[in-house]
């Protein structure tokens, strides 16, 4: 408990009333360190985020759809395809509120090169729209 009184100085003291701050050693290592650990995070959680896009998707193009019957739409499309590998596309049609009202997987084989392909989906309503919501390599 202070005792002396705020005219004869300070509560707390002066700074000559304490002793010299003791000398840092090595803060720029430490600032090294942390630095290089920074880094090795960082580069990790780039690569998992990089990886983890998951399956390899396939360019591909939507040529023409047809959304006229209340119970069906048709989508014609093409695909690009690498050799060897079959393709699963996903196509999803739409209402004029963006609800999905039909959707349906498609298997392609494995082949190379562009394919057009014509399908026809079952719709719950009126579609409006017929798009590939995607597609990826199997």
């Amino acid at each position: 408990m202070a005792t002396r009184d705020v005219e004869n100085g300070p509560v707390l003291g002066t700074p000559d009333d304490f002793s010299d701050r003791p000398e840092r050693q090595g803060r720029f290592v430490v600032h090294v360190v942390i630095a290089i650990l920074v880094a090795i995070v960082a580069g990790g959680w780039g690569y998992v985020m990089w990886t983890a896009t998951g399956q390899a998707t396939v360019p591909q193009q939507v040529v023409a759809f047809d959304a006229s019957r209340p119970d069906s739409a048709g989508i014609t499309f093409e695909i690009s395809r690498p050799a060897g590998k079959g393709v699963v596309c996903r196509l999803r049609a739409t209402d004029a509120n963006h609800v999905e009202v039909g959707s349906k997987e498609v298997k392609i084989p494995a082949g190379e090169g562009y394919i057009r392909l014509r399908e026809r989906l079952d719709t719950s309503a009126q579609a409006s729209s017929v798009h590939i919501q995607a597609c990826y390599l199997v």
